[in-house]
């Protein structure tokens, strides 16, 4: 939605074209904003410049695979967390090590940053108000860590990078800290914000 609104071309991705579809008629409406589509998957990753891997943990093994080669040499932004709800454990990471791995291990030619974990989704989806927290992120490359860090400030958020891929798993757990603090104090938007910069 903020991307959107601040003009940039959105196309969204479903296993299910008219899902998708129908999806960015919605989007469109609530953004009063023009560039927003629906195509399957493997069509918005070849349309898109950045493409923003969106879903649960446990469809990027189903679901990465058709949009392997449309995402070669791309900016792939891992908003994955794995999460288990119900379970003994909250934050529950593959073996991998964290989503972001395993998104860059079955999509190899990506240059995937580890982005957006914990900012919630209703804190991203309206725009009127300013995000009151950082962003933190990790990645190997540099390039791919600007990109995102444009996209990021362009919301007006503050980044911070946090090093490598190797930090993405610390780095998603924070989300099932802050679900947790959430749940504790009855909040909905609580985040992070790195003090001494």
């Amino acid at each position: 939605m903020r991307w959107a609104k601040l003009g940039h071309s959105i196309i969204i991705g479903s296993r299910d074209a008219e899902r998708a579809k129908a999806k960015a008629v919605e989007l469109r409406h609530a953004a009063h904003a023009i560039p927003i589509v629906g195509h399957t998957n493997a069509e918005a990753a070849a349309l898109g410049e950045v493409v923003v891997v969106a879903l649960p943990a446990a469809g990027l093994a189903n679901t990465l695979p058709d949009a392997r080669e449309a995402c070669r040499g791309k900016v792939v932004v891992s908003t994955v967390v794995p999460l288990t709800f119900g379970g003994p454990r909250l934050f529950t990471p593959p073996a991998a090590g964290s989503s972001a791995e395993e998104v860059q291990a079955l999509l190899p030619e990506a240059r995937v940053v580890a982005a957006f974990h914990h900012i919630a989704a209703h804190e991203l989806a309206e725009a009127e108000h300013p995000i009151e927290c950082d962003l933190l992120m990790c990645g190997a490359d540099t390039g791919a860590k600007d990109t995102v860090g444009q996209l990021a400030r362009s919301m007006g958020l503050r980044v911070v990078d946090v090093g490598p891929l190797s930090n993405s798993g610390p780095l998603e757990g924070i989300t099932a800290v802050l679900a947790t603090v959430n749940r504790r104090y009855k909040l909905k938007n609580s985040g992070i914000k790195i003090t001494g910069l």
